[in-house]
């Protein structure tokens, strides 16, 4: 697997970057120092080829691994004049969703997306990316003055799923997902969403009713995890690779579906492997599809969006 890869990869990678900071006047020897960092690349370039055919489960695990860039990461990267917006005007806060106005290339745009956090205080604020009723209100709150201003809208798609607590439904989970789709469907703005990491559910979807959607090569989404879907069919969630392969949760799959409009490619290993290389794909792939959804009428973009979502539920071959 995937994981046994980046495990080996971690010492090479810990001498190349030791090698590649010492102080030149402190090397007695600059030949044989050349060599050694020529050899330990050459390591990891032979191990980093066994990472060119990844099963679908290698994907999961990518997917859900916690130095994936997020989405505080991916603001700071390809946008400017990020200006957060909090509350949802009826409850509370949810740092479970991170929205805001923003500029890409200085075009003003609303983005937002699903918070994990990178750090174990963080994700316990962010209750790690699941957001409750309240962050689906206020990312359809902002969605609503995005429409209001005519500023396109970027989401970032990243959860487990949204919170499955007691609290949250008897707070309105549900009426708040459904509220969302149901809104986002007849928006007359373009909407562009953008799947970098695990989106499972209705609470990735619920962000996720697009003109076009992009996702990481390594990023999954589905309806469900793998161990919710083999528990359910198989009473055995140890048989999650199998669900993986069952499910066809990967880009590949949903690329070849019709359900994805692009994939970004990621650096061999992972996207946490070469995050500029990756920050610089995602601003080059954005700017494409924003700049074809923004010569659409409002009528245009809600028919496209409405058309897209029709055409994915067809049962085919029935």
């Amino acid at each position: 697997m995937i994981k046994e890869v980046l495990q080996q990869l971690e010492p090479l990678d810990a001498q190349i970057d030791a090698l590649s900071g010492a102080d030149d006047g402190e090397m007695l020897d600059l030949t044989a120092h050349a060599a050694e960092l020529a050899e330990l690349a050459a390591q990891e370039d032979a191990l980093l080829q066994r990472c060119t055919a990844l099963t679908p489960e290698d994907r999961v695990f990518l997917a859900r691994r916690p130095d994936r860039p997020h989405i505080d990461e991916i603001i700071d990267n390809l946008f400017t004049d990020f200006f957060e917006q909090c509350g949802d005007r009826q409850c509370k806060e949810d740092a479970a969703i991170l929205c805001g106005i923003a500029r890409f290339h200085g075009m003003p745009v609303t983005v937002l997306g699903h918070r994990k956090g990178g750090s174990l205080e963080e994700n316990l604020r962010c209750n790690f990316g699941m957001p409750g009723p309240e962050g689906y209100r206020k990312a359809l709150r902002v969605m609503k003055q995005a429409e209001k201003f005519n500023r396109p809208i970027i989401t970032f798609i990243d959860t487990p799923g949204a919170y499955p607590g007691k609290d949250a439904e008897e707070r309105g989970q549900g009426e708040a997902i459904a509220r969302c789709l149901m809104e986002m469907s007849g928006l007359s703005v373009p909407v562009l969403a953008v799947v970098t990491g695990e989106g499972s559910s209705g609470g990735a979807l619920g962000l996720g009713v697009a003109n076009h959607i992009l996702m990481l090569e390594n990023a999954v989404y589905s309806v469900l995890s793998p161990e919710g879907f083999a528990s359910i069919l198989w009473k055995d969630a140890a048989r999650s690779g199998e669900a993986c392969t069952m499910m066809r949760l990967t880009a590949q799959d949903l690329y070849d579906d019709g359900i994805v409009e692009e994939i970004i490619p990621e650096p061999l290993g992972g996207a946490q492997r070469g995050r500029q290389a990756l920050f610089a794909r995602m601003d080059t792939a954005i700017q494409a599809h924003l700049a074809k959804l923004c010569r659409m009428s409002g009528k245009a973009l809600a028919d496209q969006r409405y058309k897209k979502y029709r055409r994915i539920g067809e049962m085919r071959g029935a």
